[in-house]
C-alpha cells in the first residue's frame, strides 16, 4: 500500500502544529530537532509542516495555491465545525454533493481543506 503525505509550507511551524491540533485533533508523529519540520496525523492521515524559505512560500504569502487537501473522516460535520471554531475561514458549508458529504475551509496560511466522507449508496 502506498500513501501520499503532503508537506504544507507555513511561516510558523510550531504555531501551525498547534492550530491543526486544535482544529483537527492532529497529533505530532515526528519533529526534526530544530522544530522546522513536523509530521502530524489526523485519524491515520499523515502530513508534514515545513517553514517558508527562499524557494517555498505558504499559499497566503503568494496569493494562490496549486493544490488543496481533501480530508476524509467519519464525521465531517463535526470536524468542519471544530476547524471553524479554531479559526479556519469557512469556504463552503457542509452539503451532500456528488455522492459525498463535504464542506471546505481555508486555514490561516491559505491552505484549502475539503472535509468530507463518501455517502452510502
Amino acid at each position: 500500500m502506498a500513501t501520499i503525505e503532503p508537506d504544507l509550507v507555513v511561516p510558523d511551524v510550531p504555531a501551525a502544529a498547534l492550530f491543526y491540533a486544535e482544529a483537527f485533533g492532529a497529533t505530532e508523529q515526528h519533529r526534526v530537532p530544530d522544530g522546522g519540520v513536523i509530521q502530524l496525523e489526523v485519524q491515520g492521515a499523515a502530513f508534514w509542516l515545513s517553514g517558508e524559505g527562499p524557494d517555498r512560500r505558504a499559499p497566503a504569502g503568494v496569493g494562490s495555491r496549486s493544490a488543496w487537501l481533501i480530508l476524509v473522516v467519519e464525521d465531517p460535520d463535526a470536524l468542519w465545525s471544530r476547524a471553524v471554531a479554531a479559526g479556519a475561514t469557512p469556504e463552503n458549508e457542509m452539503t451532500d454533493d456528488y455522492g459525498w458529504r463535504v464542506g471546505s475551509i481555508i486555514d490561516p496560511w491559505g491552505q484549502r481543506w475539503e472535509i468530507g466522507r463518501r455517502l452510502e449508496d
